[in-house]
């Protein structure tokens, strides 16, 4: 089986070389110092995972993420000295699937890295069946989603965490649960990334999306995934 890919994107090259010689044991590895040479890369490299710096000479990791997620399925953490609240909530809103600041452990980053590339894993029989909700559908084999018929762009965390939801409707998840269940480690950041992830996921789904009907919010707690009202009607009427 071929090694994943990784793409570190980097203006410092200490850095470059210091995560390339960490994990080119068990990833196939390139890097780039600036944007441009970046977005070369990703087109003939194809990653399965970038490590991207936000702040690069010649343009915005934030951008970058989205234009990468853009054309293809690719997961990104981001790698930056921005630590504050308000740039990891920037970060995870364009797509991020992870977000580390500087400076940081070599072993904390190859456990997340490890842990967000599981993501692409074979999904067992189990897990194999569409769920199909009134106009939703989410195909966990394709990792699609279509809703009305018409598809919905989710990142790769998007999914997972919309999928772990719709597979149990009606129970309450906290926060810390569907960290470690989705995010499949024990994150020791702030725990609102699920509640980022969940508005972006409300914005593409809902109708309205402050007043949510298939994700809802429980006060104090979590989160739950409701049935749609109407596909629990059919059902009682198909009894």
């Amino acid at each position: 089986m071929a090694l994943p890919k990784i793409l570190v994107v980097d203006d410092d090259p200490a850095v470059r070389n210091l995560i390339q010689r960490f994990l080119s044991k068990q990833y196939q590895m390139e890097s780039a110092a600036d944007g441009k040479t970046a977005m070369t890369l990703f087109e003939q490299f194809n990653p399965d995972l970038v490590i991207l710096d936000v702040n690069l000479p010649d343009a915005n990791g934030y951008n970058l993420c989205q234009e990468m997620q853009s054309r293809t399925g690719v997961f990104v953490l981001m790698l930056t000295s921005r630590g504050d609240e308000a740039d990891k909530i920037t970060g995870f809103s364009k797509g991020a699937d992870d977000y580390i600041t500087k400076p940081f452990s070599l072993k904390e980053l190859g456990v997340r890295v490890a842990a967000i590339l599981k993501r692409q894993r074979a999904v067992t029989t189990g897990e194999q069946q569409r769920i199909v909700l009134d106009q939703l559908m989410i195909d966990p084999v394709r990792r699609e989603v279509t809703l009305n018929n018409s598809s919905v762009p989710l990142t790769a965390l998007e999914f997972d965490l919309l999928h772990f939801l719709a597979s149990h409707p009606g129970r309450v998840w906290r926060r810390s649960e569907l960290i470690q269940a989705v995010w499949d480690y024990e994150y020791v950041g702030d725990q609102r990334v699920v509640d980022v992830h969940i508005g972006q996921i409300r914005r593409k789904l809902e109708t309205d999306s402050n007043q949510p009907v298939m994700i809802q919010t429980v006060r104090g707690v979590g989160y739950k995934f409701e049935v749609p009202e109407t596909t629990e009607a059919n059902n009682k009427s198909q009894q």
